[in-house]
């Protein structure tokens, strides 16, 4: 490396900080409350061959498999892109993640060189497809779920397509150009920042990767987790199994997936790119969260996805609940191996799941709402590079592992749609008992006001979040239809389902505790910890 510590963390936090401003433009700047309420969007910046350099810290999901949507341009596309140009695709067998995901790329150029590219990942809360959202939890097939979008330059031409195929055109065509926009300010701040050793930022990935997989000892471990469904038909109601085994030789690290279920004939698939995501987060959530988000972090990493299986389907597959639901499992089956070899850096399962709630009518006017429900994190052991660090209990009502969201403020929620909000509170003792107690999940109450088209894709409804070292399970997810608001006539609802609402049908969701790390009856001595 030509770049001494210094300047090499100063170049770090700028690219950083083009990502950030990238991201800050595109959440004030969209229309629908799902990106400048929820924030679900996220922003990267990538050198002339596609490397990832920096990201902010958005939605795991999209960035972690971001990369493969920017090669898939490049390869697509390659140097007919010009100053000025964009492109477009959120096709999940091309480095997308489910067909909500419009992802928007630009080339940066400097002094009419190509230097680079700035991308940018936004969830659009409908691009077409069988149910309001699109993401209809009985599709067998992606062309079920909406518009697919393979790499293609961002004209005038296509993006009438794209408000042709929603629900909500004016929407779409608000959040669109703030994703446009926001790359046009990311290609002027990544310019600025030029010439720079862009390599020496990905070696330095490297370099931590191998550091941080060193410190694990060499061994190979197995794990295993169940998804709780397959899809919402009758013949789809039975567990998914993902296996995992993790190997260590040095300073590599296999994540190898052999012997996962095949492929389902619902949706619950992820793509390769939404298990390389989950792959990275887990590595970097374990081994180091200081570890950098670029290139060079996952060089050291091989990850073994047998093609045809839950965490690699191949079309044409209907992916929906694979991005938001497959992803989670792959974080905790990954973890769960890696409890094994270093149980001293990883804690109790969280939720598992995002808990996605779509509704959508056609009155007043036509409407899409969409949100993923927070739940209880899992208990912490004390964290190793903090000298007398204690166990930490599991946060409360929070968003876990590959979704890093906000929630839907009620105010703007009420406001937007034609919903109301008629309870929200923690869920009391649904965190698993340990000496750090799993967080507790969310109880919420939700009314339609008017008739409304309801889809729900949850998981941990079945199989609990784990609970570690003696912890106990957290309280697996219930979803409920109070009829008309009315207690005495309430309905279990299946975990994948979509059902028709009248108005004043309220939608009852009870989501997953954390699991509990540690034994409950152990004590912590604070004050004697204190004194030390």
């Amino acid at each position: 490396m030509s770049t001494d510590a210094a300047a090499l963390s100063v170049l770090l936090a700028r690219l950083s900080g083009v990502a950030e401003e990238m991201g800050a433009v595109l959440q004030r700047s969209s229309f629908s409350p799902n990106i400048k309420e929820r924030a679900d969007a996220s922003a990267a910046v990538f050198d002339a061959g596609g490397r990832l350099l920096a990201q902010a810290e958005h939605i795991p999901v999209h960035l972690g498999s971001m990369p493969a949507s920017v090669a898939a341009v490049i390869d697509a596309l390659g140097d007919r892109l010009h100053p000025g140009d964009q492109a477009v695709v959120n096709d999940p067998f091309a480095g997308g993640t489910h067909l909500n995901d419009l992802t928007v790329v630009a080339p940066c150029h400097l002094g009419g060189e190509l230097v680079g590219w700035v991308a940018n990942r936004a969830h659009h809360a409908d691009v077409g497809g069988a149910a309001p959202g699109s993401l209809p939890p009985d599709a067998t097939e992606i062309h079920q779920e909406g518009l697919r979008l393979p790499p293609i330059r961002l004209t005038d031409d296509v993006r009438s397509i794209v408000l042709a195929n929603s629900r909500t055109p004016d929407e779409r065509a608000g959040d669109l150009d703030a994703q446009v926009g926001a790359n046009v300010v990311g290609v002027r701040r990544f310019a600025e920042l030029l010439p720079a050793p862009l390599d020496d930022v990905v070696e330095y990935g490297v370099r931590r990767m191998r550091a941080a997989v060193a410190a694990v000892p060499d061994g190979q471990w197995l794990a295993h987790d169940d998804l709780d469904s397959l899809g919402s038909g009758a013949e789809l109601r039975r567990a998914g199994r993902i296996r995992c085994t993790v190997r260590v030789a040095g300073e590599s690290i296999e994540i190898d997936f052999t012997g996962t279920d095949p492929q389902s004939p619902g949706n619950t698939n992820a793509v390769e790119a939404v298990t390389a995501s989950a792959v990275a987060f887990s590595l970097r959530s374990v081994l180091d969260p200081s570890l950098p988000a670029n290139a060079g972090t996952m060089a050291p990493v091989r990850i073994v996805a047998p093609p045809g299986t839950l965490v690699s389907a191949t079309s044409p597959a209907a992916v929906g609940a694979g991005n938001v639901e497959v992803s989670q499992r792959i974080v905790d089956v990954v973890c769960r191996a890696l409890a094994a070899a270093v149980p001293e850096r990883v804690p109790a399962a969280s939720q598992g799941t995002m808990n996605n709630v779509l509704l959508g009518g056609s009155a007043p006017s036509p409407w899409v709402y969409y949100e993923t429900v927070a739940g209880g994190q899992g208990g912490r052991p004390p964290d190793p590079r903090v000298r007398g660090a204690l166990p930490a209990a599991g946060m409360s009502g929070v968003h876990t592992a590959m979704t890093n969201t906000r929630n839907t403020p009620i105010e703007a929620l009420e406001r937007s749609y034609p919903l109301r909000v008629r309870r929200t509170t923690l869920r009391r003792d649904s965190g698993g008992a340990g000496l750090a107690p799993g967080g507790e999940g969310i109880e919420r109450d939700l009314e339609v006001l008017v008739d409304a088209t309801l889809s729900l894709i949850t998981e941990r409804r079945t199989a609990a979040p784990w609970g570690l070292a003696g912890g106990g399970d957290g309280a697996p997810g219930e979803n409920w239809l109070l009829p008309g608001g009315d207690e005495q006539r309430a309905e279990r609802l299946a975990d994948k389902c979509t059902v028709e609402l009248a108005a004043g049908d309220v939608l009852r969701m009870l989501t997953p505790g954390g699991g509990g790390w540690g034994r409950p009856e152990q004590t912590i001595d604070r004050s004697a910890r204190r004194a030390q």
